[in-house]
């Protein structure tokens, strides 16, 4: 195929600009994709610095919540016609062999996924670029399908912010009869609050301030905690079953266990840049435990792309042209953004 319009990182320490990639032709088995949004995950900023243990390639196209339309078919393509709308999101290949693939949760294949950008791909040493781009070539089998009239802006942080949150909290059966604390209301946060209220949990957020109180009552939380009033902390001790913890600072995690109550579990999401310090003491007291979990099969994407369409639940978002991207990553860090941005790739 010709050159793609991109907008890339070419080294750490240096912003974003415009630059032309190739993408591979079509296999048999491959759909092309015209870009109309692209969601700006965290983890994009992470990557394009090289901050995730060296392990970033140059240049490199950051972008996995993209939302587009078909505009090609490989000859072998049954799944999809020209015209669909159509979503891509963190990965684009897995072994399709192993147990964890056989058995849904391709998204911890053993032999390891192919990421949507700064990956190589299994059958050659080419690079794979994400979606701050005019177009992309992806595996039917990757291809997340959108319901009719679903909003397609606000779709795109679905692909990553939806599914690192929804998948933690089916797998875990959240419904009615629960507690659920949300820690940390941002990108990752406020979806899964949305999805715990959806599910029925009485959902209580722990946040630094005051100042997202209103939002965070209106997305549905039943109460709030600022966990620097100690009158709010004392009133939600070993209250919650489940804490999702979406934060990505270090921070001491023995007043995040505080609020769990007996077999309580706290479902790790975020990504400090730093090991956090867990105490035994803060496990084996009441039976406490922890653990992680990453994105969502394709199987459970869509799934949750379904869901999320049927009961018009959806991220908030900022629309921005490519151009305002370096200074979306800025805002992104200094946490001045509700709750997230969404590329117009239009723009490009």
């Amino acid at each position: 195929m010709g050159k793609v319009k991109s907008y890339a990182a070419l080294q750490s320490d240096t912003p974003l600009e415009p630059h032309n990639i190739q993408r591979r032709k079509l296999n048999p088995e491959d759909v092309k994709i015209e870009i109309l949004y692209c969601g700006v995950c965290h983890s994009d900023i992470h990557m394009a610095r090289n901050e995730w243990n060296n392990s970033s390639v140059y240049p490199m196209v950051p972008g996995h919540e993209i939302i587009g339309i078909v505009k090609e078919l490989g000859k072998g393509v049954t799944k999809f016609k020209i015209g669909d709308a159509v979503g891509v999101g963190v990965y684009v290949d897995s072994c399709e062999k192993c147990d964890n693939c056989n058995s849904g949760n391709d998204h911890y294949c053993e032999k390891g996924i192919v990421l949507t950008y700064n990956s190589y791909e299994y059958d050659s040493k080419r690079i794979t670029y994400g979606g701050y781009s005019k177009s992309i070539v992806v595996k039917e089998n990757y291809v997340i399908n959108l319901p009719k009239e679903m909003d397609m802006v606000k779709a795109a942080p679905l692909l990553c912010a939806g599914i690192t949150t929804y998948s933690p909290l089916k797998h875990f059966n959240i419904n009615r009869t629960h507690k659920v604390g949300i820690a940390g209301l941002g990108g990752l946060g406020h979806m899964g609050l949305k999805f715990a209220s959806s599910f029925g949990a009485e959902v209580v957020v722990f946040s630094t301030s005051d100042s997202k109180k209103q939002e965070a009552l209106d997305m549905g939380a039943k109460h709030f905690v600022n966990i620097k009033n100690p009158k709010d902390v004392a009133s939600h001790v070993n209250s919650c079953n489940y804490i999702l913890d979406t934060v990505s600072a270090n921070r001491e995690m023995a007043n995040v266990f505080s609020f769990l109550k007996t077999d309580g579990l706290i479902m790790m999401v975020g990504l400090p840049m730093e090991p956090l310090s867990i105490s035994s003491f803060s496990l084996i007291d009441k039976r406490k435990g922890i653990v992680g979990s990453s994105i969502g099969s394709i199987g459970e994407t869509q799934e949750m792309i379904d869901y999320c369409h049927e009961k018009n639940i959806y991220p908030e978002v900022e629309v921005i042209p490519i151009t305002k991207i370096n200074e979306a990553f800025e805002r992104t860090i200094n946490k001045d953004v509700r709750y997230r941005f969404v590329i117009d790739m239009s723009t490009l």
